[in-house]
Order: structure tokens, then sequence, then C-alpha cells
């Protein structure tokens, strides 16, 4: 194990932690200073400084074996999570070690769980800090870090090919510098249009930028207590509703589309499905509202059955209606949602669109199989071909999931947390959605649970961030050999 080139590349991605460390800094000090002003600025000191000693001692090596690439991605993810605490340690407040571990850790994993009781407290540079962790870690920090910083060179493709699933490779057809010149692209452009828009509709600049950060990265942290549902507009909540779509798709399919590419959205069987998926979820959370008498008009139901809809299934987590109110029904097509998410290649975390469809294929294939025993039965996802390998790593993936919500759900039952939250705050972890029911539900937060749930429930955003395998591998280097 190069043991210098990991720290080396590690120190990298924390000096990109710096520079959005020191961009909140200089908000706080247009904003009076605020008070977030200093904490802010003794953390990009000591993250800058950990991050450029390895620059300094240890000499750069373009040779990156795939075991080091692992590594990387994970301590990568590891520590921003632990630098990324400092501004909120320093600060104060609510955050105690184990609060800022949680918050920082659902920061950058996108998740949107959130320990604060009252989020409007915190500093404006504080909170563009926490909308940042947002931004960083929505197409992961590895990739951001290697599109950004020339000096990675020929490890590009090492490192790109650890951090991204196999799933989210399939529709890049380009080589490894192309793909992450589209990920910028495609990421930033979308997030200047939707602040453009946001502000175009009269919501001032910090709040545009932040929510913006938010819905591209699919992460759901808002900089008001009540979340989307603050601002109490349609329109708002109809520009957030597109954003969060698109940001559900496949990047590399979205700026083949914005290129006239053939390989585009509408050629694409998995995006048709993830429509279909967000029309069906929609139309039967809406009826059930309807029926329930949630609300009186179908205008009224259809605009809050779409926002949630879409924000659970997208695994931002916005807020537009307190939903811990609605009938069972509704709220289990949303856990639904919450497990199922969006498409591969996108910043959504949860077991992704293109597998749920790959595993109803397998379904119908055996019970084919069952009827035909002598026919070969190909299983074909956009027109291409399905080895049995992706098709047993897809069934495998979903397994680790159940498995993981089902352990979790049970230690946190030991600690005396009721089912539902239980439950759903595990199925929302591993997602990375944010948001459950019970004491967990969208208008709340996770405050309440007890510092052991919040270390598993973090444990659990990181596992399911890094799609489950990626985490093993940290654990089994010996098999390396």
């Amino acid at each position: 194990m190069k043991i210098g080139l990991v720290i080396r590349y590690v120190g990298l991605v924390m000096l990109l932690n710096a520079a959005f460390m020191l961009i909140s800094a200089v908000i706080s000090l247009l904003n009076g200073p605020d008070t977030g002003f200093y904490p802010l600025l003794l953390s990009f000191l000591i993250t800058a400084i950990v991050g450029a000693f390895p620059l300094i001692f240890v000499p750069n090596d373009n040779n990156l074996p795939n075991k080091e690439s692992y590594v990387i991605v994970i301590m990568s993810w590891v520590i921003s999570c632990l630098l990324g605490m400092l501004p909120y340690l320093i600060w104060g407040g609510e955050f105690t070690v184990t609060n800022a571990w949680f918050e920082s850790t659902s920061g950058f994993t996108t998740t949107g769980s959130t320990i604060l009781s009252d989020i409007e407290a915190l500093p404006e540079g504080l909170l563009f800090w926490r909308a940042s962790t947002h931004w960083i870690g929505g197409i992961g920090v590895i990739l951001f870090a290697i599109a950004i910083l020339p000096s990675v060179g020929k490890t590009k493709m090492s490192l790109s090919s650890a951090e991204m699933s196999m799933m989210a490779k399939d529709n890049f057809r380009y080589s490894t510098k192309k793909v992450l010149q589209i990920i910028i692209f495609v990421y930033v452009g979308l997030t200047l249009c939707e602040t453009a828009a946001l502000m175009a509709v009269g919501m001032d600049w910090f709040d545009a930028v932040t929510n913006s950060f938010s819905t591209i990265a699919t992460g759901g942290f808002c900089t008001k207590n009540l979340s989307i549902m603050y601002y109490d507009s349609v329109t708002v909540e109809m520009i957030i509703t597109f954003f969060m779509i698109i940001s559900g798709l496949h990047m590399g399919l979205v700026y083949a589309t914005i290129r006239g590419k053939r390989n585009n959205l509408f050629r694409s069987e998995v995006a048709r499905f993830y429509i279909l998926s967000l029309a069906v979820c929609t139309v039967i959370v809406s009826a059930s509202l309807l029926l329930h008498h949630n609300y009186t008009t179908v205008a009224e139901a259809f605009r809050y059955g779409i926002f949630q809809v879409t924000s659970y299934m997208t695994t931002t987590g916005f807020a537009s209606a307190d939903d811990s109110l609605w009938p069972p029904l509704a709220m289990i097509v949303m856990m639904y949602c919450t497990m199922q998410c969006a498409m591969a290649g996108s910043t959504t975390g949860g077991l992704k669109t293109d597998r749920i469809l790959l595993l109803f294929k397998a379904i119908k294939a055996r019970v084919l199989k069952l009827q035909h025993p002598n026919a070969v039965i190909r299983i074909k996802q956009n027109g291409i071909t399905q080895d049995d390998g992706m098709v047993n790593a897809a069934i495998l993936l979903v397994m680790i999931y159940l498995l993981s919500a089902l352990g979790g759900t049970m230690i946190l039952a030991a600690m005396n947390i009721d089912l539902l939250t239980g439950f759903t705050a595990t199925i929302a972890s591993l997602s990375n959605v944010g948001p459950g029911f019970g004491k967990v539900s969208n208008l709340d937060n996770y405050g309440i649970l007890p510092d052991a749930a919040k270390w598993l429930l973090s444990g659990l955003m990181l596992f399911g961030r890094l799609e489950f395998f990626g985490f093993i591998h940290i654990f089994m280097l010996r098999s390396w050999k």
C-alpha cells in the first residue's frame, strides 16, 4: 500500500474543501462579519494546512493501482466529513461532537437530515458552508476534485472508476477526461440556471444559491426551518420540482440531449421508467390526499403530491407540506420512492431506477425460463444485452440494501426507538434521502435521537452513498494481495 500517495491525493480533496470554507468566510465577512466568520476562517486555515502538507512532502506518482484508488475514495469521504465538522464545532450552539459529525456527514453525502431545531439561528456564512457540503458531495468529492485539479493527470481513470458505479458508466460513451468535463458542465450549468430562475421569481440571491446547491446535489438542506414550505409559492415549488426531476437524470444523457446526440433521454428506457414511476406515484399520492380530505381540490392535492413524491424519489428531501399528517397509502408510496430513487449517473442515492428495472426484468426472465426450460432468455436494457454478472451484481446490491435496512432497524429498535421512526430513518439514511416518518418526518429533525443512533445513521449514509461495495473494500484490503 502506497500510504504516502493516498495521503497526497486526499490532501488535494482537502484543499477543495478549504476553498469553499474560505468562500463561506468571505460571505460571513461581508455580512458584518457575522458569528460564523472566525469559525470558518479558522477551519479554512486548519483544512488548508492539513491538505497542503502532503503536497509538500510526498512526491507525485501517476502510477495509481486500484487498491490505492479505492482507499483514496473512502478516505476522502471520511476526512471531508471529519474536517467539515470544524465550522460547526467551533461555532457551538446545538453542535456537540456527535451532532457536528452527523450534520457534516449528512451534508457531504447529500442526505439532508439535520439535528438542528432552529436552522435560521445559524449565521449566513455557516448556512452557506452547510449548503456547500451538499454541492461538493453531490457529484462526489473525488469526481469534483479530479475534474478541476489538473495535477491528478493519468490517475483520473482509476479514481473515477472507483467513484462511479458500473450502472452510471454505461451511458458515458466518452473518454474519462470528457466524462469529467460533461459532469462539471451539466452540474454547474443546472445550478446557474436554477439560481437565475429562483431570483427571477423574487427569491433573494443567498436563498436562490443555497437552494440551488441543495436541489442540483439532491441534498435538501434549506436555510429555513419550514424548508420550501416557508416560501408558500406555487412558482417556486414548480421551479424546484423541475430541477429536482432533471437532477435525477443521468448527467451523460442530459448532456447528450442538449447536444442533440443519438444516445439521449428520449431513447433511454431507464429514463422513461423513471418518469413513469414519478407519474404513477404522484397520481396515487395525490388521489390518496384528495380521498382522505387532506386537500379540497385536485389542483391543491397535485401541487403537494408531485413536489413531495419528486423530493423523495430524487433523494432531495425538501418539504412543501407536513407529510406526517398524510394518509398511510401516501406514506407507503413515498417509502417506495425512498428506496427506488432516480437514475444511476445522477446525484441521487438509493437503489437507482436502473437496478429496479433490471430486477423486474430478471424476475420476468426467470418466470419465462420456468415456462420454457430450453429457451435462451436474454435480458436487455436500453437495447443492450446485460450479462449475468451485471444482473447478479444488481440483485446482490438490492439484497445488501434490504439486509442493511433490516439490521439498522433492529439496532434502532434495541435503542427503544419506535418501528416507524427506526425503519424510515434507516432507509432514509441508506438512500441519502433525509426525512423519514414518525419522529423524523420532513418538518422534524434527528436531534431527538440518542447519540448512538446518530453515529449509526451517519455510518449508513456513507455506506449507501458509496453503494455498499465501495465501502466494503476498505475492510478487505488483505484480499487484494
